[in-house]
């Protein structure tokens, strides 16, 4: 397993993920599904406006893919909260943002090409991510990507 498998296997372990497919989160799913009708927000934006996803929007900027995610997709993200990046060990993020193509890759491997809205996810098993790696779904007690809680 090279370094960045292992920094992306650590980063998308250490907890919570919400899925970002014009929606924020479970919780404002309705809320932001109904923005994303009237403003057509893209990624970056919901992820602004959601409020909980900072340290997201300033590692997708530092990688370079906010005009990426901003752009054409659609994408659909199981997006780290402010959260889940409090639980990354000490100095971890501070190293991926100044390796800006590690931060890519730990990046892209939560973004799925396409809209799959949270209700979506449920029925999953697997899902295919824009770094070509394959995350695992399961939904046997919660919504959980490569056992990492979705909210």
């Amino acid at each position: 397993m090279t370094t960045s498998s292992k920094t992306i296997q650590a980063f998308i372990g250490v907890g919570f993920l919400a899925v970002l497919a014009l929606s924020a989160s479970a919780q404002e799913c309705a809320a932001a599904k109904s923005a994303a009708q009237t403003d057509s927000k893209d990624i970056v934006q919901t992820a602004i406006a959601a409020g909980q996803f900072k340290t997201l929007v300033k590692a997708v900027e530092a990688a370079g893919l906010a005009k990426t995610l901003s752009g054409k997709g659609p994408f659909t993200v199981f997006a780290p909260t402010d959260e889940a990046f409090s639980k990354l060990a000490e100095g971890a993020l501070e190293g991926l943002l100044k390796n800006p193509e590690a931060l890519k890759s730990v990046l892209l491997y939560h973004v799925v090409p396409g809209k799959v809205m949270a209700v979506d996810v449920a029925k999953l098993k697997t899902a295919k991510t824009a770094l070509g790696q394959s995350v695992t779904i399961d939904t046997s007690k919660d919504v959980r990507v490569d056992n990492a809680k979705v909210v």
